[in-house]
């Protein structure tokens, strides 16, 4: 792999196989985690996944005409 200048940031692409192994999509979280040497531990960041299961286990019921807005959500 090859690290590549990405704005004011360093980037690295991920192989296809490795991606594929992992399970990864985009818009995934990963921690990139500093091993011996010059080794680096990727491990998939499933926190988002697992809250979003707690939430939909609780069955809470929503109004039918129910509509997320994120412009609205993230007023201030």
């Amino acid at each position: 792999m090859q690290v590549s200048k990405w704005g004011n940031s360093l980037a690295v692409r991920l192989p296809k196989k490795l991606v594929e192994q992992m399970g990864l999509v985009e818009g995934d979280e990963i921690d990139l985690v500093n091993g011996a040497g010059k080794t680096l531990i990727i491990k998939k960041d499933d926190r988002r996944e697992a809250a979003l299961a707690a939430l939909a286990s609780l069955n809470l019921p929503l109004p039918p005409d129910y509509k997320f807005d994120r412009e609205e959500a993230n007023e201030r």
